[in-house]
């Protein structure tokens, strides 16, 4: 009887270590989401790059959605020379970018690409097969800026399209393929030679009320706002009602204008310009859903062939 006993415990013990292997490998494969709207998705993306690749293989990595639906290229000719900050959509969850510069010149784009880790030694503008196989001259290797920042300076084809690159990683100093997205909806007004949305004079829009469509992208896609909504059109100028799925957000940001709501039945509630139609329009929404208030990008986009007007 004594043995039947022994040998029992001594089952129970290995089913109890065999989960908390299993348990263990769980915790190494959790996926890390880019932008948050809960405490949890908070704690997640406070880690550093470093801590995710020791936990995360590089080839295993979560994968992000890069780009959106009906993208169309952009190319230089169709921007003024300058200097902007831009957006960039990473697919691979370890290539996070913490900046960039986008650089528009008369003969092509270029972008640094800020980094704050050291944990890439060169870049490749191409998959990593051909990465492995170009000659090392091909390689992008980085400077450091003031603040201990990696910046690689690309060169960019186009905005708004799929580009492939190569990370050479530090530690393996193997290559991993991401594809990129330059986001031309992030650059100002300025950045273009021809208005790229229709206006409330383009639509021939008389004063009074409407109803419109919108659209909202962005953040962790658990987010939504009322639609259609309404639509104040007076003296030329166009404003939308805003209502989101909760009472989380406490500010919105338009054109680095700020904008407070009221809290009808559970909604934060927005009065917000519209700054054109058929157009994705950056906004930025603060939500206190998380351990601190976070200010998430997003985009709305306002549907003309949708407006009607209020009898």
């Amino acid at each position: 009887m004594k043995k039947t006993i022994i040998a029992v415990s001594l089952i129970a013990a290995l089913a109890l270590a065999s989960c908390g292997a299993e348990s263990s490998s769980s915790e190494q494969t959790t996926v890390q989401t880019t932008t948050a709207e809960t405490s949890t998705e908070s704690t997640t993306e406070a880690s550093t790059e470093p801590t995710a690749e020791a936990q995360t293989e590089h080839a295993t990595a979560p994968q992000n959605e890069v780009g959106y639906e009906g993208m169309t290229a952009v190319t230089a000719d169709a921007l003024n020379i300058g200097n902007y900050y831009i957006s960039v959509d990473s697919s691979s969850s370890m290539f996070k970018i913490a900046d960039c510069i986008l650089h528009v010149c008369e003969d092509g784009m270029t972008a640094d690409i800020i980094i704050d880790s050291k944990s890439y030694d060169a870049l490749y503008m191409g998959t990593e097969d051909e990465a492995e196989s170009a000659d090392e001259t091909a390689r992008i290797t980085y400077t450091e800026n003031n603040s201990g920042q990696s910046v690689f300076t690309v060169p960019v084809e186009a905005l708004d399209k799929e580009i492939q690159c190569a990370a050479l990683s530090a530690k393996k100093q193997e290559w991993y393929g991401r594809t990129l997205v330059f986001r031309a909806d992030s650059l100002p007004d300025t950045a273009f030679k021809e208005l790229r949305y229709a206006t409330v004079g383009s639509l021939e829009l008389a004063d009074g009320e409407y109803t419109v469509e919108v659209t909202l992208d962005g953040g962790s896609g658990r987010a939504s706002v009322e639609s259609p909504t309404t639509l104040t059109v007076s003296g030329g100028k166009a404003s939308a009602k805003i209502v989101w799925s909760s009472d989380k957000y406490d500010k919105m940001e338009v054109n680095y204008l700020e904008y407070t709501p009221e809290i009808v039945d559970g909604h934060s509630v927005f009065e917000i310009p519209v700054t054109g139609f058929d157009y994705r329009m950056p906004v930025q929404a603060e939500t206190t859903a998380m351990s601190e208030p976070r200010m998430i990008d997003y985009t709305l986009n306002f549907d003309s062939a949708t407006i009607k007007k209020c009898e």
